[in-house]
């Protein structure tokens, strides 16, 4: 198995079981070792008393991306730590774009940076999060087939 087809199987797996993510209207875009693009279209139940993207949806966007990125290798992993700068706001009707770069992997302990940006470009927010393996595999390396 590649480490590509290895992404892709794992992020099947966590898909099946994400019902935050999905019921966020959240589309995996693309996915890599270490890596992840989710997109998201804010809606009417997205926005804040300003009228613009709730910052908890903006994070949960980001956190999603995040998790899919950490979780690329078949390995359980999960948050240990996030932190999140808001740095302009995402509007009614914009899709946003969650990217996921690994900075660093070291045994259970992983540094990821994710950039929301808007359609114009514009990022929206950026976040730093740490991961930190767990015990268990999203699917067994040894069956044949989709998981």
């Amino acid at each position: 198995m590649t480490p590509e087809e290895r992404a892709s199987r794992s992020a099947r797996a966590m898909w099946a079981q994400d019902a935050a993510s999905q019921g966020m209207g959240m589309v995996i875009e693309a996915i890599a070792p270490g890596r992840a693009t989710l997109t998201m279209t804010v809606r009417p139940h997205h926005l804040n008393g300003h009228g613009i993207c709730h910052g908890g949806f903006i994070f949960t966007l980001a956190d999603s991306a995040f998790a899919f990125a950490c979780n690329s290798y078949n390995a359980l992993t999960v948050a240990q730590e996030n932190q999140i700068t808001f740095l302009s706001p995402g509007r009614d009707g914009e899709r946003l774009t969650a990217t996921c770069e690994e900075q660093a992997r070291q045994g259970r302990s992983g540094i990821y940076d994710v950039r929301v940006t808007g359609e114009d470009g514009r990022t929206v927010a950026l976040m730093r999060g740490l991961s930190r393996q767990v015990t268990g595999r999203h699917f067994d390396e040894e069956e044949t087939g989709d998981a």
